[in-house]
């Protein structure tokens, strides 16, 4: 099969891999239909944190993807079952024609999906980065007892997982979300879909939340797009007692520097988020799919341009430099 070939840092290829093959009880392997480009992928291939076993992996490091089963040892997921693929996020598998799965890391799309119908496989396709979403908001703002107030969450980038925490930030009941990017296009998607948007660095981040608070700083900062420097300024922004999500990965292996005085002088919490596809029952992920279904959520806004599996070095280097005016990036083997 043809599969991406990371052998180095900044190095995409595109090779022949052997097919996969399932060979235990619960494995399946999915003709893949389209895959997605995330952040992530940037940070992995192109930045310098390759992962150890990035050369040896067909498909690396693309992990958002949705396909049909086409052989299968899994009762749950019979062939002819499309699916949203979750592979462990540092393995990947998705830049591919195939891909071997188990019953841990797919969900079954609703029955009336018609696999060959590449604009709803990718509308169900987004579900993916929904759901890694969805897990870290749990975490970055779980129930408690007496429960926060919700007033105000500033989101730090407004691509497509930032828009994401956008929406589900709403719908938990956040009176304002104020969300910042450098890309004029993504924050008019951000303004539609009821965000208060700072182009950086025309405007200042920190000065408009001081003026939208009243000085008192939001209760909720997610830093999404993976900066040492937003992650630093999160802190600066954060109210008194506030929460700092970090979801954005590190920009490389080395420690980074974190403005401990004023952690300490707000006694701030620091989460971050991880391994969303180690999640018991991929709850968030079936959560995700779910609000795609039901209309709860918008999506369209990341049905930019489809490219080939030959293209993908190509379409990292253009997400990388913001995207062209576009949100997102489908490949399709």
């Amino acid at each position: 099969m043809r599969a991406t070939h990371v052998p180095a840092t900044g190095i995409v290829n595109v090779e022949q891999w052997p097919e996969p093959e399932a060979t235990r009880d619960g494995e399946f392997v999915a003709r893949v239909v389209a895959a997605s480009v995330c952040g992530s992928d940037l940070h992995s291939a192109l930045h310098g944190t390759l992962h150890p076993r990035g050369p040896e992996l067909a498909g690396y490091p693309g992990h958002e993807g949705v396909g049909v089963v086409v052989s299968s040892r899994s009762e749950k997921f019979p062939v002819g079952t499309p699916v949203l693929c979750v592979p462990p996020g540092e393995l990947g598998g998705t830049f591919a024609e195939f891909i071997l799965l188990d019953e841990d890391h797919a969900v079954a799309l609703p029955p009336e999906v018609d696999p060959e119908d590449l604009t709803t496989m990718r509308r169900y396709m987004m579900a993916q980065q929904m759901g890694t979403c969805l897990y870290a908001m749990n975490l970055y703002w779980p129930r408690e007892v007496p429960e926060r107030h919700a007033g105000t969450c500033v989101i730090m980038g407004a691509g497509s997982a930032g828009l994401f925490f956008l929406q589900d930030a709403l719908l938990r009941g956040f009176e304002q979300v104020i969300v910042s990017d450098t890309q004029q296009h993504r924050l008019d998607i951000a303004r539609r879909l009821g965000a208060h948007t700072v182009l950086v660095p025309d405007e200042s981040l920190p000065e408009v939340v001081s003026e939208l608070t009243g000085n008192a700083g939001a209760d909720l900062v997610i830093e999404a797009v993976g900066s040492d420097a937003l992650r630093a300024e999160a802190v600066e922004v954060v109210a008194h007692r506030g929460i700092v999500g970090w979801f954005g990965l590190y920009e490389n292996f080395d420690p980074a520097p974190v403005p401990i005085y004023e952690v300490f002088r707000k006694c701030v919490r620091l989460q971050g988020s991880v391994a969303a596809q180690s999640e018991p029952g991929l709850v968030s992920f079936h959560e995700a799919v779910r609000r795609i279904r039901d209309g709860e959520v918008d999506v369209d806004y990341c049905l930019g341009p489809v490219h080939t599996l030959e293209e993908t070095g190509q379409v990292l280097r253009i997400a990388e430099r913001g995207g062209d005016g576009n949100v997102k990036f489908t490949i399709t083997p």
